[in-house]
């Protein structure tokens, strides 16, 4: 099955200039999602995973169905003032500014493998801030997980000291 086919481009969203890379299609067919968290798998290599870490929001998707298939836990790491309880928070570089994620502060337990997810590798610096706030906490990142990278605006430089695994490059 050829993943790149379930997914829609969009161009000029959400601005002029932009080609959007929309899985919506990807989402619909039920086939395609269970190929999808298959390879997943697959690309774990048997790795044992305590907790999966989705990155809001279109990482929580996947990175559920993955904590079900591992029989892990599901944390999902958002955006700040999204949390209810305490939390923790690590800035990230936007193209004009900063954002903050968070995460709970009991969400992960020290020497806990963890399996962090999203939809798209681009930039890289949403992957790593969610990174940093699973070794804060005292997680053990084992993997980097997306389900599309964008290649050529270089998202595994920010997050070279961990294993990446993306389905569709671009």
């Amino acid at each position: 099955m050829n993943l790149r086919e379930y997914i829609r481009e969009v161009q000029n969203f959400p601005k002029e200039g932009i080609s959007y890379k929309d899985i919506t299609p990807l989402l619909q067919d039920p086939k395609a999602m269970e190929f999808a968290v298959d390879l997943f798998i697959q690309k774990l290599d048997n790795q044992h995973i305590d907790v999966v870490v989705g990155i809001e929001s279109r990482g929580f998707f996947f990175a559920a169905l993955l904590a079900q298939k591992l029989n892990a836990g599901f944390v999902p790491v958002r955006k700040k003032g999204k949390l209810p309880a305490e939390t923790l928070e690590e800035n990230y570089d936007l193209e004009y500014g900063i954002d903050i994620l968070e995460i709970h502060q009991d969400a992960i337990s020290k020497g806990q493998n963890v399996l962090v997810h999203d939809d798209v590798l681009a930039t890289g610096g949403t992957a790593r801030a969610a990174c940093n706030l699973v070794e804060r906490l005292g997680g053990k990142v084992v993997q980097c997980n997306f389900l599309i990278e964008l290649g050529f605006l270089n998202g595994r430089n920010k997050i070279s000291g961990f294993p990446v695994e993306s389905l569709i490059q671009y």
